[in-house]
């Protein structure tokens, strides 16, 4: 029933109103930087996300593959967000998934709400909104769509939506292939760092263990932009982030000490370094802040796919072997489940802090 939550933030911006509900006005820190993000995307001047081509990254030539791998690992470092191209899964599935998303959210809301999920009791995979887990008690404006896609034998398919009749097909067929492009990814990392090639995976669960867990956001048109944020400032908690997108710019990382905008670059999959690998990397790849703005022009959608640990089974903590007198452990060690946690206490306790004058 709708009743029982928070309206979705679909149908308030499709409302009429000419101004967004108090819950959804950021505080006064943060609305001093939140700009037009059409005006921030076409900016040339300053740092810009790096893109990185993968079309090298297995190739038989020594130097031309140890050329593209270390692009990557540079990017890991320096920044912890990239956007990848030819990454090696077919373009046309990539279509097929965003269409079949998009087709989901275009559904009227009471279909949707069928796939409602519960987060008062823990049940958050299916469709929602994003409650406030501040203490200042902010809501963001998104409505989402979040399940396991992969492995396959943990997945729920009977909360995965029915229309269109092909998403369970295109979106299984994308976490197979994203699971193998995360296999690649992290083994270039692991020789980036003096490993060997599987360790990395093997640190956060292997094939077995991994999970794959998509989060369809949507962000509607909102009536005052300059006044909220789809989704606010944090760091990913898993391994590694991938994110797609309907070429609507909306993304902005934390660099240097300011807010860039991420380029919509054509055919690309942006990919996040999350927390789960600074940690076991003792900080030399970085997690990013990250945010996500709203415009009153044109629906946004995102396809984010969280690479994460098992909740439970594995300590997260600095990998031995990068361990030493000169560079000690950053990271005390936690669980997975710790880890959210501590992230949630600490921005409660922020939150919770006097502001200075």
């Amino acid at each position: 029933m709708l009743s029982a939550v928070a309206p979705r933030v679909e149908t308030l911006a499709s409302s009429g109103i000419q101004s967004i509900p108090k819950e959804y006005v950021r505080p006064q820190e943060e609305l001093t930087n939140i700009g037009d993000v059409f005006e921030e995307e076409k900016k040339e001047e300053g740092p810009q996300v790096p893109t990185i081509d993968l079309k090298d990254i297995d190739s038989e030539d020594e130097l031309v593959r140890a050329k593209c791998r270390e692009t990557l690992k540079e990017a890991a470092e320096e920044w912890g967000v990239m956007q990848l191209v030819n990454h090696g899964i077919p373009i046309d599935l990539v279509n097929r998934l965003k269409k079949a998303g998009e087709a989901f959210f275009a559904l009227p809301i009471e279909e949707k709400e069928k796939y409602a999920n519960d987060q008062d009791t823990g049940n958050v995979q299916g469709y929602g909104s994003k409650l406030a887990n501040n203490a200042s008690g902010q809501r963001e404006w998104e409505d989402y769509f979040f399940h396991l896609v992969f492995p396959e034998d943990k997945r729920d398919l009977s909360i995965w939506p029915k229309t269109p009749a092909d998403y369970v097909e295109v979106t299984s067929e994308y976490a197979r292939q994203l699971r193998g492009l995360a296999s690649k990814i992290m083994r270039v990392l692991s020789l980036g760092l003096g490993l060997e090639e599987g360790r990395l995976e093997k640190e956060v669960g292997g094939m077995e263990e991994l999970l794959l867990q998509m989060k369809i956001n949507y962000y509607p048109i909102c009536p005052q932009p300059e006044l909220a944020l789809g989704v606010e400032a944090h760091t990913d908690v898993s391994s590694l982030t991938f994110l797609l997108h309907n070429m609507v710019p909306g993304l902005q990382l934390f660099y240097q000490g300011k807010w860039v905008t991420a380029k919509c670059v054509p055919d690309s999959i942006l990919m996040h370094i999350g927390d789960t690998i600074e940690i076991l990397s003792n900080g030399k790849y970085k997690s990013i802040l990250h945010r996500g703005l709203v415009n009153k022009e044109k629906v946004r959608i995102s396809w984010a796919v969280f690479c994460e640990p098992p909740k439970e089974k594995i300590i997260l903590k600095p990998i031995p072997e990068l361990v030493t007198e000169s560079e000690p452990a950053l990271f005390p060690p936690r669980t997975f489940a710790q880890h959210i946690q501590h992230k949630l206490f600490r921005k409660t306790q922020d939150a919770l802090l006097p502001k200075s004058p």
